[in-house]
């Protein structure tokens, strides 16, 4: 019985269960109508009986054709789709590799086994015949990618639970992407940053030498690189290029700068550039603005360099390895002090801050403004976090204490965030980066209302809309660059005082070093001006001093010293112990007075728990670029970082592995 109702005995078309139910439904009406036909008539039923017996025949009969049709049908299309398969991994233009467990190649389509050559790969391992490959592979483990193998690309992917590689060979489309992104275009700006000064003392046939000799060099080097160039102006040119072409330039690092600079210091009037570079915009009017930009960095930082910079990514400088010149005149110190005074007579109060952790000069200079405001009969606040200060800042407060009306000025940045109005007028002195202000939130509440006085190189990260920018890198110190504006103002008003021209003075003594370095003729002009106000040189005396902890956390840091590159000295302290930046820098400026020290460099943990760098030179060393690299910024001479999430031990291998490289880095900002 059971072989009989076996499901293979059973018809094709009963072995599906709504089949069955309906064949059941169907049998069960055909028993109740041949029933009722007998009860009703014999004949009849006898005649229902016939009807019903044809019916099922032709039915089984019909299904019986309907399922051996559909079976030819099924295998005849099982057989076609894998002929299909086995065609398609043969014939189809994917390479198709598949591995045994310990990685050995079992089987290869004809398309890839071409990539291979002559090599007999069946059998071998795939890291014995090709390692290269094999290591990228494991690289990409089920993961799709985009590989470089011998000349191609190939787009591959990697099933580790078949043990199967495909690979797409995708080098046409990866030329041509390639080749949209080398012909992207780029637009450059050139200046030739001391063109007046230099031309004004030279007879009319040097300067045409001179321009002769600019437009030569520029034009062999656009030339040699595949760029056109137009001059525009004396002093401007026009640059555009290819991204091509700018990748080459990028790798050559501008040694036009050099080249220049080099030939026309030789003929004594040393000519340098600044290079503004733009490109990834495909708005040709934003590209244009965005060179232009780029330029203006350039020059903000001191000029002789270059900056290329695209919308989305940071800056890359290149160059920037001397002093900038003196090139400001008493015309701009007087237009700024003149424009100054609008603004202040446009607002109705004024706020001055400095950046966070002051020094002498971001005091001095607040100083400084509060008095041309007074001078201009405007309420000037100065912003300081008097919790958070040093020494020699501290002992200026208290002498300031004996003014009442500088005392009352000085406030928090919580109480200067709630006296801002929409019609306040913000001056950021010795800083130009919103992230360091003494209170960013001012800052943001103010930021259509900014104006920026500073010495420092601008950085990539500046204010997006100041409504007056005075930066000078030439200059020795804030301090002096305000110290020129008294001039401008009206003699009417009450002049500086003795405190307020001591605490400038000091700030110019500090960062010169006691006028050492980065002292030009303004800068003692400044100096004596302020003497002539009453400045104090023993109080400037008195606020330069030291305490006796920081002397000896100064002279511990000295005696860990150790060289880089022989001319480079490095002091680093314990990652468990906190030092005082102002420490940190009179280390570094101490080491400098040492035989044999070009450039010096101090790591200390801060009290906010960052690694902080102080680095100073004598000027042949441009420290201000490594500074750069690792975050930071500041002088050619003398600059600073500080970085997060490190320990001293790992910030001092990466300043060791970028002092020793054999080129001098192009700086990013992050």
């Amino acid at each position: 019985m059971k072989k009989i109702f076996s499901r293979e005995k059973i018809p094709f078309f009963l072995q599906n269960q709504q089949l069955r139910l309906l064949a059941l439904v169907i049998f069960s009406l055909s028993l109740i109508m041949l029933v009722t036909g007998y009860l009703m008539n014999w004949i009849f039923g006898t005649v229902v009986l016939i009807l019903i017996v044809m019916a099922v025949v032709i039915s089984y009969n019909t299904l019986i054709e309907l399922s051996s049709s559909a079976n030819e049908y099924i295998s005849d299309l099982s057989y076609r789709i894998k002929r299909g398969e086995q065609e398609a991994l043969i014939q189809m233009p994917i390479g198709v590799m598949i591995f045994n467990s310990d990685q050995t190649i079992e089987w290869i389509n004809p398309y890839l086994q071409r990539y291979f050559g002559d090599k007999d790969v069946l059998g071998y391992r795939l890291e014995d015949i090709e390692p290269t490959l094999a290591a990228t592979l494991n690289a990409h483990l089920d993961e799709p990618a985009t590989i470089r193998w011998q000349d191609y690309q190939f787009d591959v992917r990697v099933q580790q639970s078949t043990n199967t590689v495909y690979m797409m060979d995708v080098t046409k489309y990866a030329e041509l992407t390639d080749q949209f992104e080398d012909e992207k275009l780029v637009i450059g700006q050139i200046f030739l940053d001391n063109y007046d000064e230099i031309t004004q003392s030279m007879t009319d046939t040097d300067i045409s030498n001179l321009n002769n000799y600019v437009t030569n060099e520029l034009s062999k080097w656009t030339q040699m690189f595949g760029m056109y160039l137009k001059r525009l102006d004396d002093d401007h040119f026009f640059l555009l290029g290819y991204a091509s072409s700018l990748r080459r330039v990028e790798e050559n690092k501008f040694r036009i700068l050099d080249r220049i600079r080099e030939s026309t210091s030789k003929q004594n009037f040393p000519l340098t550039l600044s290079i503004g570079i733009a490109y990834g915009e495909r708005n040709m009017n934003n590209l244009a603005d965005l060179a232009q930009s780029n330029m203006d960095l350039a020059l903000g930082r001191g000029g002789d360099q270059v900056v290329v910079k695209s919308e989305d990514e940071p800056a890359r400088f290149y160059g920037g390895k001397t002093n900038p010149m003196e090139k400001r005149t008493r015309v701009r110190a007087r237009m700024i002090s003149q424009t100054l005074q609008e603004l202040m007579n446009q607002s109705d109060q004024i706020f001055v801050q400095g950046h966070r952790q002051p020094d002498m000069d971001a005091v001095g200079a607040c100083l400084g403004i509060r008095r041309i405001a007074e001078m201009n009969g405007k309420q000037c606040w100065i912003v300081l976090d008097e919790q958070n200060v040093h020494s020699d800042i501290q002992r200026l407060l208290d002498q300031l204490k004996s003014d009442e009306n500088i005392e009352s000025a000085i406030i928090s940045p919580e109480e200067a965030l709630e006296k801002a109005t929409d019609q306040s007028l913000l001056i950021m002195a010795d800083h130009s980066k919103p992230s360091i202000s003494m209170s960013q939130a001012l800052y943001e509440r103010l930021e259509n209302r900014v104006m920026i006085i500073d010495h420092h190189r601008r950085g990539e990260e500046f204010p997006e809309n100041p409504v007056l920018v005075y930066i000078e890198p030439y200059a020795s110190s804030t301090c002096e660059l305000i110290t020129e504006m008294f001039e401008y103002q009206s003699h009417d008003a009450e002049p500086i005082n003795k405190i307020e021209a001591t605490a400038m003075l000091t700030g110019i003594v500090i960062d010169t070093k006691s006028f050492s370095l980065r002292s030009g003729s303004r800068t003692f002009d400044a100096a004596s001006y302020l003497r002539s106000a009453g400045a104090d040189s023993l109080l400037v005396q008195q606020f330069m001093k030291e305490n006796v902890d920081s002397y000896l956390q100064r002279n511990h840091l000295i005696e860990t010293v150790e060289f880089v590159n022989q001319d480079m000295a490095l002091c680093v302290g314990e990652d468990d112990q906190v030092y005082d930046p102002v420490t940190a820098a009179q280390a570094a400026d101490s080491l400098l007075s040492m035989s044999g020290v070009d450039a010096s460099f101090v790591i200390t943990r801060r009290e906010d728990g960052r690694v902080g760098i102080s680095a100073r030179s004598l000027g042949e060393i441009n420290v201000q670029v490594y500074m750069e690299k690792l975050g930071g910024g500041g002088h050619l001479s003398n600059a600073a970082t500080q970085i997060e999430g490190q320990s001293v031990e790992a910030v001092k291998q990466s300043l060791i592995d970028l002092l020793t490289a054999t080129d001098e880095p192009t700086t990013e900002s992050n």
